[in-house]
């Protein structure tokens, strides 16, 4: 589950717990709505702290002299 699910089941969780006034035989509406504003709630805080550290971007430069005639190398890893 991504943020945009995440953020999508918070904000249908929150029209169901406090704009829907409609009454269901045997089942709580509002009660549905806070469950699902909890699941995407809990799904953008999994996505920050699970997925983050995958998704910053590092570069590592190594710059070395190679020979006394030769021109500087360089290197650049990029990570994702």
């Amino acid at each position: 589950m991504g943020i945009g699910v995440g953020i999508f089941l918070l904000a249908v969780g929150a029209v169901l717990a406090f704009a829907v006034k409609a009454t269901v035989a045997g089942i709580s509406i509002v009660t549905i709505g806070v469950i699902l504003m909890i699941v995407g709630a809990l799904g953008i805080l999994l996505d920050l702290v699970l997925f983050a550290p995958r998704r910053r971007s590092s570069a590592v430069v190594t710059e070395g002299y190679v020979a006394p005639t030769t021109t500087t190398r360089r290197t650049v890893e990029e990570r994702y």
